[in-house]
């Protein structure tokens, strides 16, 4: 009796385990995989932490790296405009 309460302990846990991780890993491939990181979509499928490193490269990492590339675009911006700028008093 012991053995049979055992088991369906450890498997009703693993089951609420995987009903917890499968959505937060799939947003989190879904993320990684629209945003073309391919380094990130790769760990995220091999490490399986609980869903913490999910949670943290939704709602951390991937929003670092938006901030970092609308400033990589404004400089971009700044650098056209100051080309042409240039290109117009050559005229």
């Amino acid at each position: 009796m012991q053995q049979v309460l055992g088991f369906f302990q450890t498997t009703f846990g693993a089951i609420l385990l995987t009903i917890w991780v499968l959505p937060w890993k799939g947003y989190a491939l879904w993320k990684a995989a629209g945003k073309k990181e391919k380094w990130w979509f790769i760990a995220l499928l091999v490490l399986n932490t609980v869903g913490i490193f999910e949670i943290l490269y939704i709602f951390v990492f991937s929003e670092m790296r938006k901030n970092w590339r609308t400033q990589d675009e404004k400089e971009e911006k700044k650098i056209e405009k100051k080309e042409k700028k240039e290109e117009e008093v050559k005229i």
